[in-house]
């Protein structure tokens, strides 16, 4: 993904989830591909879809039942 598209959807996903401290990172040998992070912690895998001339993202995130110890 190019930096000016990976700036738009970082400002995008801060705003709706009210994470300022969250950034996406390019995946260097995939262009349709972003890692997000929260605090420097990775969350999720951003994925860009072009289907019949549309773009579409795709914000994927894994939750442990690790992770939801303690909740």
């Amino acid at each position: 993904m190019k930096k000016e598209e990976l700036a738009r959807l970082q400002s995008y996903l801060r705003k709706t989830f009210g994470a300022t401290s969250l950034e996406i990172k390019p995946q260097p040998k995939k262009d349709d591909m972003a890692e997000v992070f929260i605090n420097g912690e990775f969350v999720a895998t951003l994925y860009r879809e072009v289907e019949e001339g549309e773009t579409s993202y795709q914000f994927q995130m894994a939750i442990l039942d690790m992770d939801l110890e303690g909740v």
